[in-house]
């Protein structure tokens, strides 16, 4: 984490609780995949919940889907009538997510594309009045220039892992990831189209919205 563990763990305490049916995703996650702790959690999770909750989009588009997680956490937010279409590669985690999402309430309105995220978003009309992208961070700079155009007016893009638990502060980091997201985030900076806040949510989330 990039605050120090005490004060995570006291945020997660005082924070709202997962609810208690994400138990079983979590539960399958943990024992299906090699890296549970892709999951964004619950602290983050009632973060991308509260968002939507002040938001009330009518469409969500997420890029990374996992195991459905911030799906989930996202679904339990959204206004009537408000679709969520995500996006995922891996066969595994999407019949993870399938399961349930199939299982929750939402089943009708979570709409899981597999395959190539630039496929799905090429295929997927917009606008979407929330974005947020959890994917390969070497692909995040051509996400967000497949998805800005297709951003609503007063929509924002949410991008998560864009600190790399303080590595892309550190040039003596190298690791790919690190590396990708430390481009993106210059990306980001630099673009006349956008404002952005980043803020310091576990490994970092980028709030980005259009100006332009």
């Amino acid at each position: 984490m990039i605050v120090r563990p005490v004060v995570e763990k006291y945020a997660e305490e005082v924070s709202s609780p997962a609810p208690s049916w994400l138990a079983a995703l979590v539960a399958d996650t943990e024992a299906e995949t090699d890296l549970p702790a892709m999951m964004v959690g619950s602290l983050e999770g009632e973060f991308l919940a509260a968002v939507v909750f002040a938001l009330r989009p009518r469409r969500i588009l997420e890029i990374g889907t996992f195991t459905g997680y911030s799906a989930l956490c996202m679904a339990r937010a959204m206004p009537e009538g408000c679709e969520l279409h995500t996006c995922e590669l891996n066969p595994l985690h999407v019949s993870i997510a399938r399961k349930h999402f199939a299982a929750s309430p939402w089943a009708e309105s979570i709409h899981l594309w597999e395959g190539p995220a630039l496929t799905s978003i090429g295929d997927l009309p917009g606008p979407f009045d929330l974005v947020f992208v959890d994917a390969d961070k070497p692909g995040y700079i051509d996400y967000y220039e497949a998805v800005l155009p297709k951003l609503s007016p007063h929509g924002l893009l949410l991008a998560d892992n864009v600190l790399q638990f303080g590595g892309v502060a550190n040039e003596r980091d190298q690791q790919p990831d690190t590396v990708a997201m430390r481009a993106f985030n210059a990306h980001v900076a630099a673009d006349p189209r956008v404002r952005q806040s980043v803020l310091t949510v576990r490994e970092g989330v980028s709030v980005i919205r259009r100006v332009g």
